[in-house]
C-alpha cells in the first residue's frame, strides 16, 4: 500500500513547526522525528529546523516513504572499488536510493558515504553524484570528491565517452542474440516514464518537455528455462531506459513490477528488479587517462 502525502493547514500562523506538527499528528515525537529526517515541506521548501516561525498561509506536507519503510545504508571499505583525490566508486547494494528523496534526507548513498568518509578521514569532502542508479539496481556507482572535476565528469556523460555496461535478469526468451534499439523516451499522462515511437523523438508533450531520443545496446548471455541473462549497454543516458526497453520488447526485468515484470519467479516472491551496473568505463576527469571500474556480479548472475 502506498503511503500518500498528509497536508496540514495550521489553525496558529506564529507557532513553531514542532508544535503546529505536534498538534496535527497527536504525536510530538513522530513530529520530531519527521523533520529530523527531512520530510517535512513548508510551502514548497524542505525544512528541518523544529523551531522554525509558520508564516500566515503557511501549508505543510509530510512526506514518508511510500512503503513506509526508512533506509538507513552504511558503506564500509569493502564496498569501495577505486578512489583517488579526485573520485570514489562504491559497489552500490540494491534496496538504496543514491540521493535525498522527498521523505528522507538522510537514508540514502551519498549521506552514507559522507558518513563514512568523515570517520575515517575525519572530514568528508563535497561529494557529488557523477551519475544516479535507481534503488533497486546495485553495482558502480561514482562520485566525484572536489568539484574542479565535475566540469569534465558531466561533459564525458553527456557526450557520450562514458561507456556503462549492465546485466539484467529478464522475463521469457528473447528470439534475439544481439540488438540495438532505439525508441523515444518521455513520460506519459500519469507522469510515469515510457517508450515513444521513434518518429516521435523530438515531439513536445503536453505535460511539458520532448520526446528524446533513447538507444540501448542488448546481447544475450545466457538463456534459462524461463528467463534471460542480458548484457545491456545504453548508448544514451535515459532515466529508467534498459528497464522500459527490455519491456518494450516483451521482456521486463524480473521483479520490476512497475514495468511489467513478474512479482514472483520460480515459485519465490521477487522484491526488486534484477538490474546490475557492472562496468563503467571513461577517461579520468583531471588526466583523461583510461579508468575502467567493475563491481563483483550478484548471485543471480551467477
Amino acid at each position: 500500500m502506498t503511503i500518500m502525502p498528509l497536508t496540514i493547514l495550521p489553525t496558529h500562523p506564529g507557532s513553531s513547526l514542532r508544535n503546529a506538527l505536534a498538534a496535527a499528528l497527536g504525536d510530538a515525537a513522530e513530529a520530531a522525528w519527521l523533520i529530523a529526517r527531512g520530510g517535512v515541506w513548508v510551502n514548497g521548501v524542505r525544512v528541518r529546523d523544529p523551531e522554525a516561525l509558520l508564516p500566515a498561509d503557511a501549508a505543510i506536507v509530510v512526506q514518508r516513504p511510500p512503503d513506509g519503510v526508512y533506509r538507513d545504508p552504511v558503506v564500509t571499505p569493502e564496498m569501495i572499488l577505486y578512489e583517488d583525490d579526485d573520485l570514489i566508486a562504491l559497489d552500490k547494494p540494491a534496496g538504496a536510493y543514491v540521493e535525498a528523496t522527498p521523505w528522507d534526507a538522510e537514508g540514502h548513498v551519498r549521506a552514507a558515504l559522507a558518513r563514512f568518509l568523515a570517520a575515517r578521514d575525519g572530514s568528508a569532502p563535497p561529494l557529488h553524484l557523477a551519475h544516479r542508479l535507481d534503488r533497486d539496481t546495485s553495482g558502480v556507482l561514482l562520485l566525484s570528491k572536489t568539484p574542479d572535476v565535475n566540469a569534465a565528469l558531466q561533459r564525458a556523460f553527456h557526450e557520450g565517452a562514458v561507456q556503462k555496461t549492465y546485466f539484467a535478469l529478464c522475463a521469457g526468451l528473447p528470439a534475439f542474440d544481439e540488438i540495438e534499439i532505439e525508441t523515444g523516451h518521455g513520460r506519459g499522462r500519469s507522469g510515469i516514464f515510457r517508450v515513444f515511437p521513434r518518429e516521435d523523438i523530438g515531439r513536445a508533450l503536453p505535460q511539458g518537455g520532448t520526446v528524446k531520443a533513447m538507444r540501448t545496446r542488448l546481447s544475450v548471455i545466457r538463456r534459462m528455462e524461463d528467463a534471460a541473462l542480458v548484457r545491456a549497454i545504453p548508448l544514451t543516458g535515459r532515466t529508467h531506459q534498459i528497464r522500459l526497453h527490455l519491456a518494450f520488447l516483451g521482456h521486463p526485468l524480473i521483479g520490476d513490477v512497475k514495468y511489467g515484470g513478474p512479482s514472483t519467479w520460480r515459485g519465490m516472491a521477487v522484491q526488486r528488479h534484477h538490474l546490475h551496473a557492472w562496468r563503467l568505463e571513461l577517461p579520468h576527469p583531471r588526466t583523461g587517462a583510461p579508468l575502467i571500474i567493475e563491481s563483483p556480479m550478484p548471485d543471480w548472475v551467477q
